[in-house]
């Protein structure tokens, strides 16, 4: 499988941004528990009462709206609640995803995107009892597409293995998600322009009203998300209103210091305005837009914008013509990780890191074969594209830390640690800095054997190939995490230490080493694989030449 998304490469701002087959390649129907037989079962939640389905032990809810309309006059405002319903609602299949292109969104049965998104998964074993921790899980595929339902990203065997809830949404994104109107729009849009992050707050206040119903604990709420996902959590953990929704967090893949702000989101609304032909004075035009419009106007302006940076420029700094989260002054009133770490978050632990060799998977979305194939030339000449005179520092700084890698080896590492790993670096000092919870930082060095297409190249611990990892679906040999018979091994330690950690606020598994804080003296860091590692400062070397190369902004 191939994604049709045109923003991929090694590129931090786009990693997030465009990486739609960050939540979407994974999508393949589960192999565990796919013969079990299925019954029908009922809750009921402040709403109403509800029908879902239980198998193999779990109870899953699905398509359960938390929010109310979002299209018509009420596209680009704040989302509210759901209303109540008489009769049984049915929560056997996946509700709407936010509107993108079909390709994009990978669930089983899933029904076509659409502007009226806001419903919810929910995963919870059906043995009953109450307290369990809850985990609720943000998606992958940046701010413009992918869907709580894709299959790879199924709750099941979380819940049934841990004995956990697990929530995961569907939110705005794209346009609906992220237009700005604050500027031409004034108080009736305040707050617009971080609407899809408003849409997960309003899911959080679903949990803290019904989760107990599912057998969940509201007071012991973790938010975990990958790629795009852990850009939106990396945010959620920053707003103060949301602090008293959760109380620890998880960061795959996804760190960001710094958002846009208003001035560069109001240049995108005038923009995309302007790919609809609207006049900024007659703005309220776009109200009227039809869906298909709304979209493809946000794909012509997505073609029309280049980073001018070549490749490299990361997510922590959106450009004109891209959409995602805003520093409001309200829901997000500061910078996630900048100056410091949030506050309002100080006293809830933290887990954040990435994988060996992300910028892998960005290679092969993007059919870019060369970078598995360079000579040392090659090299150079896509660092020089970036860095300048610089590359030849970080070249030299590779090779001594690395004896023996290939040119292309370097390359996939250092694109790798600049699109993920510096600024997990960064949030992890200063959430240490803090000195109030601990945050854990971890690398995951499991190798996936999924192939580039028409090659023999295996991509490895590649950006993505974590999600089966962490929801332990890689029953299926089809999954990003491929199919070596010790994947089962990787996923067990995984999604174990996830699942501790939302239970205790440690990660943990059996029979793996103790998992120490992270400090800046020390830089413990936990390296993920059939057999686990703690190893102290593992990749200090690179850290201290990108310091001086690409310094933090």
């Amino acid at each position: 499988m191939t994604s049709s998304n045109p923003d991929t490469g090694v590129d931090r701002r786009r990693l997030l941004v465009g990486g739609a087959a960050a939540a979407g390649l994974l999508a393949v129907p589960m192999a565990a528990c796919a013969d079990a037989p299925s019954e029908p079962v009922e809750i009921a939640i402040a709403e109403g009462r509800m029908r879902g389905v239980r198998t193999g032990g779990v109870d899953a809810y699905k398509g359960v709206p938390y929010g109310a309309s979002v299209s018509g006059v009420n596209r680009f405002k704040p989302a509210k609640p759901a209303a109540p319903w008489t009769g049984v609602f049915d929560a056997t299949r996946l509700g709407t995803p936010t509107l993108q292109d079909p390709s994009t969104v990978y669930g089983v049965n899933e029904p076509p995107p659409g502007e009226d998104c806001l419903v919810l998964n929910v995963w919870t074993p059906a043995s009953g009892g109450k307290g369990k921790p809850v985990m609720v899980y943000s998606h992958g595929g940046g701010y413009t597409t992918g869907s709580g339902g894709s299959s790879a990203q199924d709750g099941s065997m979380l819940a049934r293995e841990h004995d956990v809830v697990v929530v995961a949404t569907n939110h705005r994104l794209g346009i609906l998600g992220f237009l700005y109107l604050g500027e031409l729009g004034g108080a009736e849009y305040a707050g617009s322009g971080n609407q899809g992050l408003s849409d997960i707050v309003l899911a959080l206040k679903w949990v803290q009203r019904n989760i107990a119903a599912f057998g969940g604990d509201p007071t012991n709420v973790t938010i975990f998300g990958e790629s795009g996902g852990g850009a939106k959590t990396s945010c959620l953990y920053a707003m103060p209103s949301v602090a008293p929704l959760f109380s620890k967090a998880v960061i795959q893949s996804g760190p960001v210091v710094r958002v846009t702000t208003p001035d560069v989101a109001a240049q995108t609304t005038r923009m995309f305005l302007e790919q609809l032909g609207i006049a900024p004075a007659d703005w309220r035009k776009v109200l009227d837009v039809s869906a298909p419009q709304i979209l493809a106007a946000q794909k012509a302006l997505a073609a029309k914008v280049k980073s001018d940076s070549g490749g490299w420029r990361g997510i922590q700094s959106l450009t004109p013509g891209t959409y995602g989260p805003i520093v409001d002054g309200d829901l997000l009133p500061h910078h996630p990780f900048d100056p410091t770490a949030p506050a309002s978050a100080a006293d809830k632990p933290l887990v954040v890191g990435w994988l060996d060799t992300e910028a892998a998977f960005f290679a092969w979305t993007a059919k870019d074969v060369e970078a598995f194939k360079l000579d040392e030339a090659g090299l150079k000449a896509r660092l020089s594209g970036r860095f300048g005179d610089r590359a030849q520092t970080l070249i030299d700084a590779y090779r001594s830390d690395r004896p023996g890698a290939t040119p292309s080896d370097i390359y996939l590492a250092a694109a790798s640690y600049y699109a993920m790993g510096a600024g997990s670096v960064v949030t992890a000092e200063r959430k240490a800095a803090q000195g109030r919870a601990p945050v854990y930082v971890y690398n995951i060095a499991y190798r996936s054997n999924r192939k580039m297409d028409g090659t023999d190249i295996e991509l490895g611990a590649m950006h993505a190939s974590d999600i089966p990892l962490v929801f332990n679906t890689v029953a299926s040999p089809t999954t990003l995490a491929g199919d070596r018979a010790d994947r089962f091994a990787a996923a067990g330690n995984i999604s174990t230490m996830w699942a501790n950690f939302a239970r205790t606020g440690r990660p943990s598994a059996p029979g793996q080493p103790a998992w120490p804080a992270y400090d800046v003296k020390t830089r413990q860091t936990m390296v993920l694989d059939v057999a686990c590692a703690v190893v102290p400062d593992r990749f200090g070397a690179e850290r201290r030449v990108w310091a001086k190369v690409d310094p933090p902004q």
